[in-house]
C-alpha cells in the first residue's frame, strides 16, 4: 500500500484488531487465569510485534519474490519449534508431505522471477525470514492456549498486549501523515487489510488450531503462491496459465494432503 507507510499500516492493523476482537468478546465474555497472561504477552510479541513490523517492513525493502521464497520456509521452521517445544512428533509423512509442498510452492515463485523491478535486500530478506520464525513460534505457543479458551479471548489479549510494542514504531509517522488526502481506494484497501487479512486471518489459523497440529496448520502457507497465480490469471486477467503452473499446483495439493494426513508413522526425529 504505497500511499500509506508501512509502519502506520502496521499500527492501524493493530488498532482494528483490537477494536475487532475486544467487540466481538462481549459475546464470549471469558475471564483468563492470571498464569497465562505470560504466555499471551509473548503471542503479543511474536505473533503480532515481529510478526506485523517485520513482514511489512521486510517487504518494503526487499523484493516480493523474495519475500514469498522466505515464507515458504515457515512450514518447516513450525516443524521443528514444535518438536522442540511441545514435543510433536516429526513422522516421515509430515517430512515428505512439507518437502513435497515447499518444492511446488518455490517452483511457481520462481517462474516470476522476472515479475518485479525490485531488487533483493538481505536486510529485508533477514527481516522476512525473522518473521516467519516468529509465526511459527506463535502457531507452537498458541497451541496449549485453544484447549482452555476461546479464540477470540485468546487473540484480544495478544493484540491488547501487542499494540503498545508496535505504536513507537508508527505513531509518529501516523500523525503527520496526511489522512485527509486519502482516495476512497486506499481507504477500502486498508479496511479489507484490516478486517480481512489481520481479523478474520488470525481468527481462521487460531481456530484451525483446535483440531489441527501447528505443522499441519502452517502447511497451508503454501496455498498462498497457488492462490495468488489464481486470481492473478482468472480476476485480474495479468497472467496465463500454463503448465508449469499446473504442475506446481499438483505438487502444493499434494504435499498438504500428506502432511494432513492422520496416522502412526515413523517418527523422523
Amino acid at each position: 500500500m504505497e500511499d500509506i507507510p508501512y509502519n502506520v499500516l502496521v499500527v492501524m492493523r493493530v488498532i482494528g484488531a483490537v477494536i475487532l476482537f475486544w467487540a466481538s468478546s462481549l459475546i464470549v465474555n471469558e475471564k483468563v487465569e492470571r498464569k497465562d497472561f505470560l504466555r499471551l504477552f509473548g503471542l503479543g510479541i511474536c505473533g503480532v510485534a515481529v510478526n506485523q513490523s517485520l513482514f511489512l517492513k521486510g517487504l518494503h525493502l526487499t523484493s516480493p519474490i523474495d519475500a514469498a521464497i522466505m515464507m515458504i520456509t515457515t512450514p518447516i521452521l513450525v516443524l521443528i519449534i514444535a518438536s522442540l517445544i511441545i514435543k510433536e512428533r516429526i513422522t516421515l509423512l509430515k517430512f515428505s508431505g512439507i518437502a513435497i509442498g515447499f518444492s511446488g510452492a518455490a517452483y511457481l515463485i520462481f517462474q516470476n522471477l522476472g515479475a518485479t523491478n525490485k531488487e533483493s535486500s538481505f536486510l529485508g530478506d533477514m527481516f522476512i525470514f525473522i518473521n516467519a520464525i516468529s509465526w511459527g513460534t506463535f502457531l507452537v505457543l498458541v497451541k496449549p492456549l485453544m484447549k482452555k479458551y476461546h479464540t477470540i479471548t485468546i487473540l484480544k489479549w495478544t493484540f491488547l498486549f501487542g499494540l503498545p510494542l508496535v505504536l513507537p514504531f508508527g505513531i509518529s509517522d501516523g500523525i503527520v501523515f496526511d489522512w485527509q488526502n486519502l482516495s476512497m481506494k486506499i481507504i477500502l484497501y486498508a479496511g479489507f487489510v484490516i478486517v480481512f487479512t489481520t481479523f478474520v486471518a488470525y481468527l481462521l489459523n487460531t481456530l484451525a488450531l483446535k483440531e489441527l497440529s501447528p505443522s499441519i496448520a502452517s502447511a497451508y502457507i503454501y496455498m498462498q503462491p497457488f492462490l495468488t497465480a489464481l486470481l492473478t490469471i482468472f480476476i485480474f486477467g495479468n497472467d496465463t496459465l500454463t503448465w508449469e503452473k499446473v504442475f506446481s499446483a499438483l505438487l502444493i495439493f499434494a504435499g498438504v494432503y500428506l502432511v494432513s494426513m492422520q496416522g502412526k508413522e515413523n517418527k523422523v526425529i
